[in-house]
């Protein structure tokens, strides 16, 4: 590993950066991002979810985010150990890699560092899971303890507290899963230092273009347009 591979990595960790900080940011490139968006439209949803009688099909919702959210947790834990698999055939793996029609030379230590990297990028993943499917459990109390809807006449504001402290709660636990959703998107492209460094800058890149591509400029984005909370300055 030379210096080249250190500035792969830092060219990794920057496009990693910015693309997270511009996914928070109500007008990145111009553009509202589209986990903005849907921010707005989950605060939208609870205001409307609390101001009904029946809530069912809210909580079956909410359900379903959480479910969600402990599905990717498990691959989670599925993709460490096939790293430490991985550290455990070393030499085999570099005999692959010697027979591949590419001018690097790998060493088993070189080698063992990237794998390091990915596990931790794994691990990383996976307590963003974790902590989302905990906060997505706390909005499903909060959305409980909304007032029932018959107050919405002669109490609209403690409603409406009521219902924004739920959707805060989900708002959270949804950025803590997109931050996981992200590093197992950014994975991807970090696999291309095994390739090289020059690898790893190209193939990050193209992950984070495909990113902004679909945060920022995809139908999705267009289709949750949000007029109101569009202007906001």
């Amino acid at each position: 590993m030379g210096n080249l591979d250190i500035i792969a990595v830092l060219w990794f960790l920057c496009l990693w950066g910015v693309f997270s900080q511009s996914t928070q940011s109500w007008h990145a490139l111009g553009r509202t991002s589209l986990s903005q968006r849907m921010n707005a439209h989950r605060r939208a949803w609870f205001r409307m979810a609390a101001r009904r009688d029946l809530r069912m099909i809210d909580t079956a919702i909410l359900g379903g985010l959480q479910n969600g959210t402990a599905f990717f947790a498990s691959t989670t834990i599925f993709a460490i150990g096939g790293c430490f698999a991985l550290l455990g055939a070393t030499e085999e793996v570099l005999t692959v890699f010697r027979t591949l029609p590419l001018e690097i030379e790998p060493s088993p230590v070189a080698f063992e560092i990237k794998v390091i990297g990915l596990t931790a990028l794994f691990a990383y993943a996976f307590f963003k899971f974790g902590w989302a499917y905990r906060l997505f459990n706390y909005s499903s109390i909060l959305f409980g303890a909304i007032p029932p809807a018959a107050i919405a006449e002669t109490e609209p504001e403690t409603l409406d507290a009521a219902a924004d402290h739920a959707a805060d709660m989900n708002i959270l636990a949804g950025q803590s899963f997109n931050a996981g959703l992200r590093t197992i998107f950014m994975s991807i492209g970090y696999l291309g230092w095994f390739a090289g460094p020059l690898f790893l800058m190209a193939s990050s890149l193209l992950v984070t273009v495909v990113l902004v591509r679909r945060q920022f400029f995809s139908p999705a984005h267009d289709a949750a347009i949000d007029t109101e909370r569009d202007n906001r300055p």
